[in-house]
């Protein structure tokens, strides 16, 4: 796989970015060529103006928005999902890594 961009949105971008570090953790064990950040819901707009991106994951505190980014990111073919809680709360890079994998594909 060519390098992708997975964005995670959430709330503040606290908890979200050491999701991110377990995320590069697991896709280097797994020989993935990816981008992970984390940036806050109120950035995703600009971000994504200005980057590519492959994959839009939310943290579950935002998942009320998940509609709102679906039909933002539709014309564009990128997927969007909410991070499960389970995998959010235990930092499962792994899990995580493994959903966006089955977005991209």
């Amino acid at each position: 796989m060519s390098q992708k961009t997975i964005m995670l949105a959430c709330a503040a971008g606290m908890s979200t970015s050491l999701l991110v570090t377990k995320m590069q953790q697991a896709a280097e064990k797994k020989g993935l060529d990816v981008d992970i950040l984390a940036v806050p819901v109120s950035e995703v707009d600009s971000y994504a103006k200005d980057h590519p991106v492959h994959v839009v994951l939310l943290g579950p505190q935002v998942r009320f928005m998940l509609k709102q980014f679906e039909e933002q990111f539709h014309s564009e073919n990128i997927p969007v999902a909410v991070i499960p809680m389970t995998d959010y709360g235990m930092m499962n890079g792994e899990k995580v890594i493994e959903l966006a994998e089955g977005l991209m594909k």
